[in-house]
């Protein structure tokens, strides 16, 4: 059982179903969405960053995009996933963020048990997802984002609640992405450059860059990604004119925002912004 909504003005991806959105996983390889994983009565198999991990039933299991995963075995699974532009557009508490404490903020990848009275609630929240996919209407992905957001919450909640919950990072090359993540949220639209970055965390930029780049990615495109999809987050919720969307993250010129902005959509922000308007 597969189900998938999409948004033509945001690129917005969302997917829930079963094992069988983990069938493209059967050989390790980054996601190109954030995941959840919720075991229901059996276990399930995976390997992530080639340390194989046991999900024991009723249990959420969280992914990131930068992570390689690879599904051995499972079923009756919940599965969903999205991507930046679903759910980060939005503003977000930072701990409910794609960069909280679900995605970016623990020192190992979260596994949360479920109760009995908690497997209920998420069972009730995943029908009200289901019934929500079949509702076609302007709100249908308000509605939708809004049932992540709880969803991410209930899940932060339990994290948090877990006895030895720790907040902290190690020094690896996830861990030193994860953490970068975080500052970026927090600073990208005053601080363009890997150089602030690298300093906040005791590093070179080539040391960044060189890490990164096993990852497949690297600092300056996290940034300017980050920035993109602020930029379009006001494009397409509020009236904020260009000019005034490339001072709000931190451009003096306008035609610098715009450059960045065609590079990574192949529209201007005044282009997209029409495209918006005719999908409406």
């Amino acid at each position: 059982m597969q189900k998938t909504f999409t948004e033509f003005s945001t690129n917005a991806i969302l997917k829930i179903g079963d094992e069988e959105l983990l069938k493209p996983y059967k050989d390790s390889k980054q996601p190109d969405l954030f995941t959840f994983i919720r075991t229901t009565n059996s276990k399930a198999e995976i390997v992530v960053d080639s340390i194989p991990y046991t999900i024991q039933p009723n249990s959420i299991l969280t992914l990131t995009t930068v992570q390689y995963f690879q599904f051995l075995e499972g079923e009756d699974l919940v599965v969903y996933q999205f991507n930046r532009e679903f759910y980060c557009i939005k503003d977000h508490d930072q701990e409910v963020s794609c960069a909280g404490l679900l995605f970016f903020g623990n020192v190992h990848i979260p596994i949360i048990e479920l109760n009995e009275k908690e497997n209920r609630k998420l069972n009730t929240l995943h029908e009200v997802f289901l019934d929500e996919f079949e509702t076609k209407d302007t709100i249908q992905a308000e509605m939708l984002r809004m049932l992540m957001a709880r969803f991410i919450i209930i899940g932060t909640r339990l994290l948090k609640a877990k006895e030895g919950f720790v907040e902290t990072t190690k020094n690896t090359k996830i861990d030193l992405l994860r953490e970068f993540n975080m500052l970026v949220e927090s600073h990208f639209k005053t601080e363009h450059s890997v150089s602030f970055y690298a300093d906040k965390l005791f590093k070179s930029p080539k040391t960044l860059s060189n890490n990164f780049a096993k990852l497949n990615t690297s600092p300056l495109q996290i940034i300017h990604e980050r920035i993109v999809l602020e930029a379009k987050r006001l494009l397409i919720y509020t009236e904020k004119t260009a000019k005034e969307i490339a001072y709000e993250v931190g451009f003096e010129d306008a035609s610098h925002l715009s450059r960045l902005f065609k590079k990574h959509t192949s529209l201007s922000p005044s282009d997209f912004k029409k495209q918006l308007k005719k999908a409406s």
